[in-house]
């Protein structure tokens, strides 16, 4: 079949064999479910087991070329954190090479948080009513097997590819991409002008939604600094808690009233700006602290500089330093401005309409979100991307699952894509 164009009888073929990887989908899920690849920035050792494992599925499967990227990073195991490119080529070519269409997927996952909150063990992977709990299964395992499995079908089918097909599993998506596709982009940029780049890492339950924009990300670390002193004398101490309460305080109602504009393209519509971590001060009761740190996540409508927040930001905690004689530190954790969105009608999103089309029986549409996805990055550097994936929206989320009948969904997606002329 060198060559010849995809008919519906070919990709019924493929389709039926995806089918058929249920037990595959479930055994790949639980693989990559006991190998937690968290961050070191979040206490774990990093992707390097998880991909070790990933390295030697694929070779066994004879894929495509396999090439492992490794960012050096002395706090995870081995001292790298590893991300893992595997091209196919079609056989021949009779005529100019087309672009490559991408799957982008992350290895690594949060932490699973309390274990009290998790009716199974987050790391073992649970199969019940067709679906299969545990952490990184929907963020993001599912797409990423999803995309093997498309592959898979092909080459078992012995079908031919009508232009290359790249996937790519990325470290360091969680906190931040230093490690990960900022690293890759930098020292081996795998992309050309037109590729079809698809990021199965955000999506609704229905699967009609396609995005093509993100808002910025802004992560703030506010270190308010007091007098520590005994419980019953605050008349000797400065309290920074009480402070950095009211801070919270004045931030969350001060930065949703300044910054109300909606954009109906993000849901939200609106800009977000949430308190979230808080880190211990003392150990005992009857002391007053001394030190208090919150951290506040915001993401920003792409319309709103995120300078401007940052002096608002500013403006409030100078505003808590003279009320309560305390010393206010902002630092950065993460920012990352909003990105060139992907055109509507842009290559990529026309594929992806097409394929959910013919796959799920639905018309899609454009949407924004607030998340930030690997897409952003390429968006920077001029590329177009998409982000997809029909998922219940379970990331971070105690008892976090994946429908197994969406991954393999998902798989026959990305197989359509990969038959597509483009």
């Amino acid at each position: 079949m060198e060559n010849e164009k995809w008919n519906e009888e070919t990709f019924s073929q493929i389709a039926k064999r995806i089918d058929s990887y249920y037990s595959e989908a479930v055994f790949l899920q639980k693989e990559l479910i006991k190998r937690p690849a968290i961050s070191p920035s979040s206490g774990g050792k990093g992707e390097f087991q998880k991909a070790r494992f990933l390295i030697e599925y694929l070779s066994s499967l004879r894929l495509g070329e396999i090439e492992i990227i490794e960012a050096p990073d002395e706090r995870a195991e081995n001292g790298v954190r590893p991300s893992i490119v595997l091209r196919r080529n079609p056989t021949t070519l009779t005529r100019t090479p087309s672009p490559t269409c991408w799957i982008m997927s992350h290895l690594d996952v949060v932490p699973a948080g309390p274990r009290k909150n998790w009716d199974t063990d987050p790391f073992e992977g649970v199969v019940k009513d067709g679906k299969i709990y545990g952490r990184g299964s929907e963020d993001n395992n599912q797409g990423l097997i999803a995309s093997i499995l498309a592959l898979k079908a092909i080459v078992e089918e012995k079908i031919s590819l009508q232009h290359p097909v790249g996937l790519l599993f990325i470290a360091d998506e969680e906190t931040g991409s230093e490690y990960g596709i900022a690293y890759i982009l930098k020292h081996k940029n795998p992309f050309a002008k037109d590729d079809i780049i698809v990021v199965p890492d955000a999506g609704t339950p229905d699967g009609t939604a396609i995005e093509v924009a993100e808002k910025s990300i802004l992560w703030l670390k506010l270190t308010i600094q007091g007098k520590q002193g005994h419980g019953s004398r605050p008349d000797t101490a400065i309290n920074a808690h009480r402070a950095a309460a009211n801070l919270t305080v004045r931030l969350d109602d001060s930065l949703r009233k300044r910054y109300p504009q909606k954009n109906e393209l993000f849901h939200p519509p609106v800009s977000t700006f949430e308190p979230t971590k808080k880190e211990a001060n003392v150990e005992n009761v009857n002391t007053i602290p001394a030190e208090d740190i919150l951290y506040f996540d915001c993401r920003i409508l792409p319309a709103t500089p995120v300078d401007e927040v940052l002096k608002t930001v500013e403006e409030i905690s100078t505003s808590v330093e003279r009320d309560f004689g305390v010393k206010v530190n902002i630092s950065l954790v993460q920012r990352a401005d909003a990105a060139p969105p992907t055109p509507p009608d842009s290559p990529v999103v026309k594929a992806l309409s097409s394929a959910i089309r013919r796959v799920y029986g639905k018309e899609s549409h454009p949407v924004g979100i607030g998340g930030g996805t690997v897409a952003a990055f390429v968006r920077r550097a001029g590329l177009h991307a998409a982000v997809w994936a029909k998922i219940n929206e379970k990331a971070h989320q105690p008892n976090e699952y994946c429908e197994i009948s969406n991954l393999l969904g998902d798989a026959k997606v990305f197989a359509h894509l990969f038959g597509r002329s483009l």
